[in-house]
């Protein structure tokens, strides 16, 4: 694959577990990133930042163009450019990345892609890299559709990390796919998009199953920090005393992070991750759990509690009385609160006086 962008420093010792990719063709790198929400935004930033002096502008695409505008606002026509269609970037780009919302528009995304190869056949290689979070055998149904392309590779990379570790580049990376491929993308993402790549062999699914596992572990964390803040609260110790304590001899930077939003009632999906979105992975961990007989009580738990949240939020949207229009995953410590008769998104309030008439 033709490319320069071997010009920027080398990573840091062990972050990469590939060597260098091959000397650099003539012809420069071009990059494509569709999917600008959350945490695409910043790592479509940052890769545009890292190689504007190497490469030719990123080509990004959203379905909601705002999105698009904003970051080409941000950084300018030197260093983005805005596509109009899904094909542009297929046809025009060298390396694809995709950072979707589910499984469906995954789906509906790589379809389009499809169609534009199958207009304008690859001359050379092309390398799509999927990384958001999905059911692992729909890498391989997109790795089938793809195949059929002349020199086309798919690899999966999802990431590990909040939008606020997107957005310093500080985000932990899984790879799995063709080994040449990875080799090429590893090299471009650290350290541009995150620290550290973890390398999980050829079988497009393992990265995808890495990263569910991830997320289970998370949910059970949070639904045990839900019921332990609550608890403290309920008890006359003080969720603020939990907290502290949790700094102490849990100090996992997820598990502050999370502690600190549940007790300050910081639920606003805005610097966070969705509640819908946290649902979506929860029935992913549970339903490949299922398929391989291994299970997951604590998710199956945090899933209810995700699921109650929900409900209770889209009734305060109802009455109009909600604080935030979207919800993130820390606010499942609703559930518990209101299982013990506090305010479910408003720990100021005390408890919850229940009316018999």
């Amino acid at each position: 694959m033709a490319s320069n962008f071997l010009q920027t420093p080398a990573p840091h010792a062990g972050t990469i577990p590939f060597s260098r990719p091959p000397t650099p063709g003539v012809h420069p790198l071009q990059i494509g990133f569709c999917g600008l929400g959350a945490m695409g935004y910043f790592m479509a930033r940052n890769l545009a930042n890292s190689f504007k002096s190497q490469l030719p502008p990123l080509i990004v695409y959203n379905r909601t163009v705002s999105k698009s505008q904003k970051l080409l606002a941000e950084l300018g026509a030197s260093t983005v450019r805005v596509a109009d269609t899904f094909g542009q970037l297929a046809t025009e780009c060298d390396v694809i990345f995709t950072c979707l919302a589910n499984d469906d528009v995954v789906t509906s995304v790589y379809n389009e892609f499809a169609k534009a190869l199958a207009q304008s056949p690859p001359t050379k290689v092309k390398i799509f890299v999927e990384m958001s979070t999905n059911y692992p055998a729909l890498a391989g149904d997109i790795d089938r559709l793809l195949s059929s392309f002349p020199h086309t590779r798919f690899i999966t990379s999802p990431i590990f990390g909040p939008p606020p570790a997107a957005d310093k580049a500080t985000l932990l990376i899984a790879m799995s796919g063709d080994y040449r491929s990875k080799k090429e993308v590893a090299f471009l993402l650290v350290p541009a998009v995150g620290r550290k790549v973890i390398d999980l062999g050829e079988n497009v699914e393992k990265a995808s199953t890495l990263k569910l596992i991830c997320n289970g572990n998370l949910a059970a964390a949070l639904e045990l920090l839900g019921e332990t803040l609550t608890l403290g609260e309920k008890s006359g110790i003080g969720q603020q005393t939990v907290y502290d304590l949790i700094t102490e001899i849990m100090p996992a930077p997820s598990l502050v992070a999370y502690s600190k939003k549940m007790i300050d009632d910081s639920f606003d999906d805005s610097v966070g991750f969705s509640m819908d979105g946290a649902i979506k992975d929860s029935s992913h961990i549970l339903r490949l759990s299922a398929e391989l007989n291994c299970p997951m009580p604590a998710v199956s738990k945090a899933q209810q509690s995700m699921i109650t949240t929900r409900a209770l939020h889209q009734a305060q949207v109802v009455s109009g009385t909600q604080q935030w229009d979207i919800i993130d995953e820390s606010a499942l410590i609703a559930s518990s609160r209101v299982a013990a008769g506090l305010n479910p998104f408003n720990s100021k309030k005390g408890t919850v006086v229940v009316r018999e008439d």
